[in-house]
């Protein structure tokens, strides 16, 4: 058995695409298991770069087949786009698989998810406002139009009988805003379920098969832990489950399936939306560290905040997850700092506090407890060996992994794939019985 788990271990936008784009190079199957088209995997492979929002990352691996799965809510305008985006550039999507159980996110989704943050003003959640919330939401209610339902164009119609007066009267009656055309709809959807037919299978039978037969299986999360609708910082979450759990729910894969979980983390943090964010750096390092990072969201192109690398947070998400590793990204930024930062507990209420604390608003109050790490001006874009970085370098990633409690097994140096320096040769080949790498 060879199933592996890739989960961000922060606030999303961890870097997952390229952790996953380079596994995927030794899969058979990759999988997304959740999230919609607000999550953005940038991918870079030589001169090439790939923002991809639901094709899994692993589409660069022809051998691989890749399986936007049952816990996916697909914008068919999104996927669509990026099918086209994929061809124009040379990359096959013919192994593209979709489940038909996916839900669909549909033009009413996209207009009450703006008009609800523009009516909580400043109490917003900080969406993406790409209608994934909502379509969540009619999946919880059992009114979700799925994409078993796009492809059938007498079904889609039925479907759309049934759920769209119900919308215009929310969006006339309570947001005081226009109602849609269910023709028009109907005729723009059953267009995209056509295109899409073609992609359509029983992937949880596919999946299941593939684990079944020994084969190596990539599940490629979006977002990230502190995003989880349940274990995250609620109410300023995602709405599903970016856990690893969530690869069981998902794709219809039992949790016995599951060999390994890389848990992947940026050398420091961002976050993007609303909520507390206890190391946030309102100040000259932090906009050193955004724009030598080129932190910008792939979906919206919004400015990310940038804190410090925190090790509570990290902790907690190495417990509800169950990591085995950690990938850690993006080291390089941080060259030309004159030292680096881990927070490595809270403070609140003048008590020290090493856990996350279980009452989410409390991380409004907390100030973080730092350790001071010295800094390096070495670039280390071109080192592919471990041995090679500088001294500094192997102190931070030493001392996050101790106070994580994980071993590291690939450290980001760059945004390309060949950017990377692995401390496990074969991922696929390790599981629970592993020894910790350095410490």
């Amino acid at each position: 058995m060879a199933a592996v788990v890739v989960v961000g271990a922060q606030w999303g936008d961890e870097a997952k695409g390229k952790v996953v784009d380079l596994l995927a190079e030794r899969a058979d199957v990759v999988v997304r298991y959740a999230g919609g088209s607000n999550a953005g995997h940038t991918v870079a492979v030589g001169d090439m770069v790939l923002k991809l929002h639901l094709i899994p990352s692993g589409i660069l691996n022809a051998r691989a087949c890749c399986v936007i799965s049952d816990g996916v809510v697909v914008d068919p305008t999104v996927l669509l786009r990026e099918i086209a985006e994929l061809r124009d550039r040379g990359v096959s999507t013919a192994n593209l698989k979709v489940s038909p159980y996916a839900h669909v996110v549909l033009p009413y989704h996209k207009e009450i998810d703006r008009l609800e943050e523009e009516r909580k003003g400043t109490g917003k959640i900080g969406t993406t406002m790409q209608g994934v919330g909502p379509a969540y939401e009619d999946k919880a209610k059992r009114i979700g139009i799925r994409i078993g339902d796009l492809v059938d164009p007498e079904r889609l119609r039925e479907r759309l009988d049934a759920v769209l007066p119900d919308k215009n009267f929310l969006l006339t009656q309570f947001y005081r805003s226009t109602p849609l055309d269910e023709d028009a709809i109907q005729a723009e959807y059953a267009d995209y379920g056509r295109q899409l037919r073609p992609f359509v299978d029983d992937t949880a039978r596919l999946v299941y098969d593939a684990v079944a037969r020994g084969e190596r299986v990539l599940f490629e999360g979006a977002q990230g832990t502190m995003l989880d609708i349940d274990y995250g910082t609620y109410p300023y979450v995602t709405s599903s489950h970016p856990v690893a759990g969530g690869a069981c729910l998902g794709t219809g894969v039992g949790p016995k399936a599951i060999d390994t979980v890389i848990g992947v983390c940026k050398a420091y943090t961002t976050r993007v939306g609303e909520g507390a964010f206890p190391t946030e750096q309102l100040n000259e390092t932090g906009e050193y560290i955004r724009e030598r990072g080129q932190e910008y969201g792939t979906t919206t192109g919004r400015p990310r905040r940038v804190g410090w690398i925190d090790v509570v947070g990290l902790r907690y998400t190495a417990q509800v997850n169950g990591l085995d590793f950690l990938a850690i990204t993006v080291l390089d930024v941080l060259a030309g700092l004159p030292e680096v930062k881990i927070c490595t507990a809270y403070r609140l209420r003048g008590q020290v506090i090493e856990d996350f604390p279980v009452d989410r608003r409390l991380l409004a109050e907390v100030e973080p407890v730092y350790e001071n790490i010295p800094g390096w001006d070495e670039d280390i874009s071109r080192i592919t060996r471990y041995d090679d970085l500088p001294r500094q370098v192997k102190q931070y990633v030493d001392r996050i992994q101790q106070l994580v409690g994980v071993p590291v097994a690939l450290l980001g140096v760059g945004k390309r794939r060949d950017q990377t320096v692995l401390l496990e040769e074969d991922l696929f080949g390790v599981g629970r019985t592993r020894q910790p790498l350095l410490v």
